[in-house]
């Protein structure tokens, strides 16, 4: 690494720099932050090790999705405002384009026996993938019986009680800030995501730059930003209700998935069991083997994995006929575009409304008592979707149908290649879908 000062890139290079980033950043969040690491620490030195690992521990403690928001905050940080959304922008945009095209592609030739049989070989995967995530998190977590214990509860009341996600967010949260108060110990919250490098190479936002001017906390600026986040929202909302009225498709979508932005703390994984409660349960946009399929396809592009919710939206539009049975397409386009603005929405305002003060500030973010109550339930509500997953994919027609053997078979398969061989989930899941369609042309 040289040790000259590298330049400060244009808008135009660092535009250049997140498209690309938007169309490589698979491996979910730990992969996309590994990999802007690599890039923006390491290569390109446009942010130094200490304040990169800064940005993360903030992004951290927010709800939503920490990579597309930690592109936000260096974004933001290099190039003011519009940095930011350019950013966070285009760090979205490739996955929602395509995944509205394989959403189409899924609907309109899904029972097409080649289509059929890849996705019938993905599905086991993406339940070893889920318990994978189960195991990762839950081994960073869970650090003593107190958390064990409250992961355990997390998992009976949402798998045999059948609680909704936020309350059992807000029980947790209870649980640790008393935790907190009378056990400190047992809710204290290790470090982040990582060391800090040995780097004496400077970066062009160092350790010592100062905060540029339109970082600086005012609280005119936090009020303006606040005022312009919650007006977009309640114009666009209220544009919808107005629109098309208070019980019509895409207004509840807007809402629902409000609510869903500010419940992703522990990753989308730990939201999903949320959104397929609310999805496939409430409102039955969609059917459980197609909340599956709708992760399935996720896995296998790039950007944030709560991308996901843009199939969902498709599905949604596209079976409700939004436009009528002639547009289809269109009203699933629309509707995945209307469910990824109110997803992302809150990310934007959280960067713009905090980055301030922690540029300001500088100094270490601690983990709350609470957000370590509210992850460890995390760990409980994500083997519950593993559990849902795995009795969808293993017995589809109930309990009392036929076992799906070569499914368990491709799972057990996953899994091992998960676990053992340390195979990335991107090439577990193209295996896996080979072995599916090797099986649907052999039987």
């Amino acid at each position: 690494m040289s040790d000259t000062s590298p330049s400060r890139p244009t808008f135009g290079q660092a535009a250049a720099y997140w498209l690309r980033l938007g169309f490589v950043s698979f491996g979910g969040p730990a992969g996309q932050i590994a990999l802007m690491h690599e890039d923006l620490v390491e290569r390109k030195r446009w942010i130094s090790e200490k304040r990169y690992l800064h940005a993360l521990n903030y992004c951290m403690v927010l709800p939503g999705p920490e990579a597309q928001q930690l592109a936000t905050y260096i974004g933001w940080l290099m190039h003011g405002r519009w940095g930011g959304l350019v950013a966070g922008g285009l760090f979205v945009l490739p996955s929602l384009l395509l995944l509205i095209a394989l959403t189409w592609v899924y609907l309109a030739f899904g029972q097409v026996p080649a289509v059929a049989g890849v996705l019938y070989g993905i599905k086991p995967a993406v339940t070893a993938i889920v318990v994978s995530a189960a195991v990762r998190i839950g081994s960073r977590a869970l650090k003593n019986a107190w958390l064990w214990g409250l992961a355990a509860a997390a998992f009976v009341a949402i798998f045999a009680l059948g609680l909704p996600f936020p309350l059992i967010v807000l029980a947790a949260a209870v649980v640790g800030y008393f935790g907190g108060r009378f056990a400190p110990d047992k809710f204290a919250v290790g470090g982040g995501h990582g060391k800090a490098g040995d780097s004496s190479a400077p970066a062009v936002i160092d350790d010592d730059t100062p905060t540029p001017p339109h970082a600086l906390f005012t609280w005119a600026r936090f009020a303006g930003v606040l005022g312009v986040g919650l007006g977009l929202w309640a114009v666009a909302l209220g544009s919808l209700w107005a629109w098309l009225g208070a019980d019509a498709v895409l207004t509840q979508m807007g809402w629902f998935f409000t609510k869903a932005a500010l419940l992703t703390f522990g990753g989308a994984y730990a939201v999903l069991p949320y959104v397929y409660q609310g999805a496939v349960e409430h409102f039955q946009w969609l059917t459980a083997p197609q909340m599956i399929d709708g992760l399935a396809l996720g896995e296998t592009t790039p950007g944030p994995l709560i991308m996901v919710v843009a199939f969902v939206g498709f599905v949604g539009g596209w079976t409700r006929e939004l436009f009528g049975p002639t547009a289809l397409p269109l009203a699933g386009a629309v509707a995945a575009c209307v469910v990824t603005f109110f997803t992302f929405l809150p990310s934007f305002v959280f960067i713009f409304l905090g980055g301030p003060f922690i540029e300001s500030t500088h100094g270490n973010l601690r983990f709350t008592a609470p957000l370590t109550g509210i992850t460890a339930a995390v760990v409980g509500v994500i083997v519950n979707l593993a559990v849902f997953f795995a009795y969808h994919v293993l017995w589809p027609a109930g309990w009392g149908g036929a076992f799906e053997w070569p499914a368990a078979i491709i799972g057990a398969a996953a899994a091992w290649a998960l676990f053992r061989a340390k195979w990335s989930v991107i090439r577990v899941v193209l295996v896996s879908g080979l072995l599916g369609l090797a099986w649907q042309l052999l039987r």
